[in-house]
């Protein structure tokens, strides 16, 4: 009976013993995975990030009174910070690089860029740190457009007529004396070789200098819908006859045009035929003065085409 109660005490011992082991074998885990969760997460946040990223150029300037050149369009500034802002940052680009000119006047500058816009938290820097522009006065100019196409990629047998095009007048726009090298305005049609049809297409205008190098001016509008007639034949340069039709009587009419010659297209023998190309204008609705656009009628000429196809028209009624 001794030995039952000596031997119930021991294993309370041992119970007891193995319970505080393990009390402190636990306690020591959670301490250290609490250690680990905590380093990570200060990890986390402490991580730094370093990026470099493309950015439009701005600058602050008059525009209307003043024209810049020598800049950069982009330049480049490199991020270093907090992971999730620098990245956040970089992919939003919520922030500007700009050049301060309002101050300057005209001619060379070096100038400083800036940034405005970072979070305080990114350090950040531009490259390149310092420009050099070139402000000048603004000057806007009216010109005409011409348009050039290789006349050798006409087919053979094949003659092109006088291109037209949807806009006859360009302003360019620039730096006063960029605008003073302006010696001609083209639209640079596209012909393809061994072309046997019109080209109708869109052509790019550009502003050259005299010697044909690109003038840096902006043109509005920069580019044009070209026609091009490419008509099979010959082709002969004859004079305008401008007949009065329908008209009233008692009344007299008085025919003018500032397109006095036209060049006809057709065969040997039909240009054989023609003098003059006869241009029947209506006159019917016609009480004092009119101008009236009117189309050179080729079956009535017994021609392919004619260039122009139209011609202006001025028409004077006076009463007899």
């Amino acid at each position: 009976m001794k030995n039952q109660h000596y031997t119930a005490w021991i294993y309370r011992i041992l119970a007891l013993i193995l319970a505080i082991l393990l009390f402190f074998y636990v306690n020591n885990t959670q301490s250290s995975s609490n250690q680990q969760t905590t380093n990570s997460g200060k990890t986390s946040l402490t991580a730094t990030k370093t990026m470099t990223v493309s950015v439009p150029l701005q600058l602050n300037v008059n525009s209307n009174k003043y024209f810049v050149t020598g800049y950069p369009e982009k330049v480049k500034v490199t991020l270093r910070g907090p992971l999730a802002l620098v990245t956040t940052t970089a992919n939003t680009q919520n922030f500007k690089v700009y050049a301060s000119l309002s101050d300057l006047g005209t001619g060379k500058h070096k100038v400083s860029l800036h940034q405005e816009g970072l979070n305080h938290e990114i350090e950040s820097s531009i490259s390149p740190a310092k420009i050099t522009v070139d402000i000048e006065p603004r000057r806007t100019v009216s010109f005409p457009v011409k348009v050039r196409y290789n006349q050798q990629n006409i087919a053979s047998g094949y003659t092109a007529g006088k291109p037209t095009t949807d806009v006859t007048n360009v302003k360019a726009t620039g730096a006063a004396n960029e605008i003073s090298r302006v010696s001609q305005v083209i639209a640079q049609l596209s012909v393809p070789q061994n072309t046997k049809k019109t080209v109708n297409s869109q052509a790019v205008i550009e502003a050259l200098d005299k010697q044909g190098k690109t003038v840096n001016v902006i043109l509005t509008p920069s580019t044009t819908t070209v026609n091009l007639p490419i008509t099979k034949g010959a082709s002969k340069t004859v004079n305008v006859k401008l007949n009065a039709k329908n008209g009233s009587s008692g009344t007299t009419y008085k025919l003018s045009s500032s397109t006095t010659k036209v060049k006809a297209f057709g065969s040997a023998a039909q240009l054989k035929a023609l003098s003059t190309a006869q241009v029947d204008v209506d006159v019917s609705d016609v009480k004092n003065t009119a101008t009236k656009t009117v189309t050179l009628d080729t079956n009535d000429n017994q021609v392919t085409a004619f260039d122009p196809a139209t011609i202006r028209v001025t028409v004077k009624a006076t009463a007899n």
